[in-house]
């Protein structure tokens, strides 16, 4: 058999448990490698100096181990930058390191490059953990799918192969791996990978079915929808992948400044060295000479805390918002959602169900028969609400002969030898939603109104933003929603350009704006913070908007602003301890207060407590 090259490989759609290279033994001692490196290495440097006081040879062998499991990575990476004309925190470390060999501070040295490693495999490991929910997605998706042939014989294939229109079969306890339609089977689904919501959906013959849900009661059979680049599951991994790409403008400046700053701070060491006895009696070598000092402030001075201070917390808030089901495309999103004093909802579907409820009480059985059998022919929100509620109240429909529906108007049909006809009165449009029944000479008036979500009241009222609403319906029909929620300011009968032109004066004073449909796209698009709806969102609002709430749950709003604004405290706190790292240590280092050692020891300690305070934005 021909071997893959990695290229191949990967391309190549096969599962990578084929290697025999990639065995659990292998994968387990594969986790967190450089923070395992970073360990053994200061095991050795442990010995190296305890050896020191009675054993030169022994301590020398062992800082040799040091120098060749910690150094040489380090070397490598610094000579490729410095092939590439670029100088960083790393090359920083690496000259600092072995130029202490140079002045006879080999132990300090290879402290330095142990602590550095260190404080790089924890890096990793932090950002590793923030990274856990597109870890965790990429690992419940499955390789590859059983199909199902015309001849009901059931064979593997990968899942990068099959394409829209294909037989799957999913067998209890499996995840689905493409998103599809079900054909044959009922079962529940649990979407936790996906949404956050634990709480498993019941599903059954013609539903929609998520790739990444798994599949809790009974085999099905469906019929594949997406192919696996368009699934449901690489949709959200997508998105995620970019909200951990795309950079703060704080983080593009401080990657910016760390460049400039490296250069700078290299050159300053030089002019210490070189300067210092002429400006004091000193030496150049020696502990107290001019190279110890200045190798101690180049140490000191180095900002790698400063570096790794909002990646690793803006990493920590948008995985621990994944987990909850919220899609933030990005970091900028946290520092946008931040800045908002206003927050404006849609009316239909968001704060809303999106469901007609008949609110008239008064009709008799017998219309409310009558108009349940002209309806019951039609798919309209109108007809689904007066099926509902004659259904509630337990009346058959009547029986409809010569129905006929009229386009943009409603539907008639002989009952009893006698015409009915049920439509949408236009002259009292601006009453919200109507709909009468003519029958018999009589006239009966239905009227509708949609169902507000649960508990959205409260929910208006824990938010730390004021609450406005934006809706193209009837001001009737938004003022009775907004009464019932508690919202104060209305702007009602908006088009599409009206909403857009409303949003656009609103987000000079920072606004988050929630809707679903395609029409809110340009608003969502324009808004300081587009937060879109993605269970029942339209996929052009999804693509619009800066977040996604996976489970159509408003009431994650407040966890989200508490948040970002928490996101932003911890940012705060990580570059201020890294600036006071520097500033309370490069002086004292230059004069001679602060040894080698210890500048080393503050140094990638405090680069590790910035990385253990991001963490807490896990939680």
């Amino acid at each position: 058999m021909k071997p893959y090259v990695f290229d191949e490989f990967f391309s190549s759609g096969r599962a990578e448990t084929i290697s025999p290279f990639l065995t659990p033994t292998s994968r387990k001692w594969g986790k967190h490698l450089s923070l395992r490196s970073a360990l053994l290495s200061l095991t050795l440097l442990a010995f190296a100096f305890s050896f020191s006081w009675f054993s030169r040879d022994l301590s020398l062998l062992f800082l040799l181990m040091v120098y060749f499991l910690s150094g040489t990575p380090a070397l490598i990476n610094s000579l490729h930058d410095l092939k590439n004309l670029e100088l960083n925190i790393d090359v920083l470390m690496t000259l600092a390191a072995f130029v202490a060999v140079a002045i006879d501070s080999a132990l300090e040295g290879a402290l330095l490059l142990v602590l550095f490693e260190l404080s790089h495999g924890m890096e990793d490991a932090v950002s590793s953990k923030a990274r856990s929910a597109l870890h965790n997605l990429n690992h419940i998706a499955p390789k590859f799918a059983h199909m199902l042939d015309q001849e009901g014989i059931f064979y593997e294939k990968s899942v990068r192969e099959i394409q829209v229109g294909e037989i799957l079969f999913v067998k209890n306890g499996e995840i689905i791996p493409l998103d599809g339609v079900i054909i044959q089977g009922t079962s529940s689904l649990n979407l936790v990978h996906l949404t956050g919501e634990s709480l498993p959906i019941s599903k059954t013959i013609g539903d929609t079915v998520p790739a990444g849900a798994r599949n809790l009661e009974a085999a099905l059979t469906i019929q594949v929808t997406k192919t696996s680049s368009d699934s449901t599951l690489s949709r959200v991994v997508k998105l995620i992948t970019e909200a951990q790409e795309a950079k703060p403008r704080l983080q593009q400046w401080l990657d910016r400044f760390g460049k400039r700053y490296a250069t700078s701070i290299i050159a300053l060491t030089f002019l210490f060295a070189i300067g210092l006895p002429f400006l004091r009696s000193m030496s150049y070598f020696g502990h107290e000479g001019a190279l110890y000092r200045a190798l101690a402030f180049l140490i000191a001075a180095s900002p790698c805390a400063l570096i790794i201070a909002t990646p690793t917390a803006y990493l920590s808030a948008i995985s621990a918002s994944a987990r909850k089901g919220i899609l933030l495309k990005g970091g900028m999103t946290l520092d946008a959602l931040a800045s908002c004093n206003l927050i404006a909802f849609d009316k239909t579907g968001t704060l809303t169900t999106g469901q007609l409820q008949c609110k008239t009480t008064d009709i008799p059985d017998d219309m409310l028969a009558i108009a349940y059998g002209l309806e019951r022919n039609v798919v309209h929100p109108i007809a689904t609400a007066i099926c509902h509620l004659a259904q509630e109240k337990r009346i058959l429909p009547a029986v409809v002969t010569e129905f006929r529906a009229i386009p943009g108007f409603g539907m008639e049909g002989i009952i009893d030898g006698e015409k009915a006809v049920l439509g949408r009165p236009k002259k009292h449009a601006k009453r919200g939603v109507l709909a009468f029944l003519e029958y018999r000479d009589q006239t009966y008036l239905f009227e509708f109104s949609d169902q507000v979500r649960e508990n959205m009241q409260e929910l208006i009222q824990s938010l730390p933003l004021q609450a406005i609403m934006l809706t193209g319906d009837h001001e009737a029909s938004a003022q009775t929603v907004a009464q019932a929620v508690g919202i104060d300011q209305v702007f009602a009968n908006l088009l599409p350009e009206d909403k857009l032109d409303k949003v656009a004066l609103l987000s000079e004073q920072g606004l988050a704006m929630v809707g679903d449909g395609i029409n809110d796209a340009p608003a969502l698009a324009r808004a300081t913070v587009g937060i879109s709806l993605g269970r029942i969102g339209s996929a052009t609002a999804v693509d619009a908007s800066d977040v996604v709430l996976l489970t159509d749950d408003l009431h994650q709003l407040t966890w989200l602003f508490k948040k970002s604004k928490k996101t932003g405290r911890i940012v705060k706190e990580n570059i201020t301890l890294a600036l006071l790292v520097i500033l309370l240590t490069t002086t004292p280092a230059l004069l001679g207060y602060i040894p080698l050692w210890l500048a080393v020891i503050l140094h990638e300690g405090g680069t590790v407590l910035v990385g253990l305070n991001s963490l807490r934005l896990l939680r």
